[in-house]
């Protein structure tokens, strides 16, 4: 289904009204499988500030109130929720600082938005490495950039591959502000309530569950899978003895944004991926290796299944992660579609 245009697209979208929340955690110990009755001190206060979004929104002050705007990678541990004006479509998310010492590297966005009478769900997860410079200018850059491409409301596939590349090259040309860090994607943009487009570089991944079956919407880039790839492009793939193959044996993935001293090796073209959404369409499941590492494709969808409340379920699965030992950072989005 790749590569195809959009076709009809729903006329009917109603006003945005969405709302997220960013906690740090009280660091204090919880049972593993909460209770979807449980409404903790986090919640309570996710309803006061959703409360005073709304009141902002409904005086004209805002246009919308996403977990970009509220935070990104900052926190050792923050989580949230929101949903489409309409209430059918929930999500919500969590984010957990693995056990390096360095600072939290991953990032998301969970939001919707109103564009050109359209309502656009923006979900992603963007795991940087050597710093946190070049996932947070995603966060920050990324869809615009996408959504300014005059390509995306007649080829979708073709603007997202476009503004991944111009990003790249935006990133590249900063690289004296940037770093020399660099960072995965993994971005689903849902239309309407109604098609979804996912694209990714790197090994940050996308699962859909749909109709009871599971289906993984990206592609893992990693360096024994493309390894023709990179020894065209000069490099090599290092295989030592208890580490993962590496370009050049230094990067654990074939495709990234930034990285600048590897550049010459690696891809930052997306693969993408496009599905329907209708009734059968259950659960959307994003996020960082640090929980693919520990967890497959199937077992992340069904401990998301046991919570309605898809911010309960986004914690349950980062929690699932550091108790199979993640050493990595951990975050996910976790979508629910129609209750």
């Amino acid at each position: 289904m790749r590569g195809k245009n959009f076709q009809a697209w729903d006329k009917e979208s109603a006003e945005q009204g969405k709302q997220t929340e960013t906690a740090k955690s009280t660091g204090k110990k919880s049972a593993l499988w909460k209770g979807d009755q449980e409404l903790d001190a986090e919640e309570k206060l996710v309803s006061q500030i959703r409360g005073f979004a709304e009141f902002l929104f409904s005086m004209g002050w805002l246009c919308c109130f996403s977990s970009s705007q509220l935070g990104g990678g900052h926190s050792s541990s923050s989580s949230g929720k929101g949903k489409n004006l309409q209430g059918m479509i929930r999500f919500g998310f969590s984010l957990v600082k693995g056990k390096a010492n360095h600072p939290m590297e991953d990032y998301h966005v969970a939001k919707f938005v109103q564009i050109q009478g359209h309502e656009l769900g923006l979900f992603a997860i963007y795991d940087g490495h050597l710093g946190s410079s070049v996932p947070a200018y995603l966060q920050k850059h990324l869809f615009a950039n996408i959504l300014k491409e005059e390509e995306f409301w007649v080829d979708p596939c073709r603007a997202i591959s476009k503004a991944y590349e111009k990003t790249d090259q935006a990133i590249l040309s900063h690289g004296s502000d940037l770093g020399r860090g660099g960072s995965t994607a993994v971005t689903a943009i849902l239309i309407n309530g109604i098609r979804l487009w996912v694209a990714n570089v790197g090994d940050s991944r996308a699962v859909l569950s749909s109709g009871g079956q599971v289906r993984q919407m990206t592609t893992d880039h990693e360096p024994n899978t493309e390894r023709g790839s990179i020894e065209n492009r000069g490099g090599f793939v290092s295989n030592m003895p208890g580490d993962v193959p590496r370009v050049n044996g230094q990067l654990a993935v074939s495709r990234a944004f930034g990285d600048k001293s590897l550049k010459s090796h690696l891809r930052s073209d997306p693969d993408i991926h496009n599905t329907n959404v209708d009734n059968s369409t259950e659960i959307l499941v994003l996020a960082s290796d640090g929980l693919w590492k520990v967890m497959t494709n199937q077992e992340a969808v069904d401990i998301a299944r046991r919570f309605k409340d898809p911010q309960k379920a986004a914690k349950q699965l980062t929690a699932e992660a550091v108790k199979r030992d993640s050493k990595d950072d951990i975050s996910c989005v976790v979508v629910r579609f129609r209750g």
